[in-house]
């Protein structure tokens, strides 16, 4: 088995995806300590945060923001170690994780 693309997603969508089975149940039970945003929710974040059109932002980071929720540029950074945000940009995407 080969995989063609790897597209990373939220732990609202895993819960959509995951189905009745008795592992999705288990799954749905295990994200629910964790998540509390609707797959509805974080779809509208996630399409916001992309429209911010911030270049060093990747899809990758747009799905640990949603799924962490970080309420300060302490906790930002903490989420994404591996780029460098300027103050413009964190202020802009703590003001879309405000609203939600």
């Amino acid at each position: 088995m080969t995989i063609k693309e790897e597209t990373p997603i939220t732990m609202a969508e895993v819960v959509a995806l995951v189905g009745d089975s008795e592992k999705g149940v288990a799954i749905k039970k295990f994200i629910k300590n964790f998540n509390k945003m609707s797959v509805e929710k974080a779809r509208e974040m996630k399409k916001e945060l992309e429209t911010l059109n911030l270049i060093k932002l990747k899809n990758v980071h747009i799905v640990k923001i949603i799924d962490f929720m970080p309420m300060d540029a302490s906790e930002l950074n903490k989420v994404i170690v591996d780029v460098s945000l300027d103050e413009g940009e964190i202020t802009s995407i703590l003001e879309v994780i405000k609203k939600y």
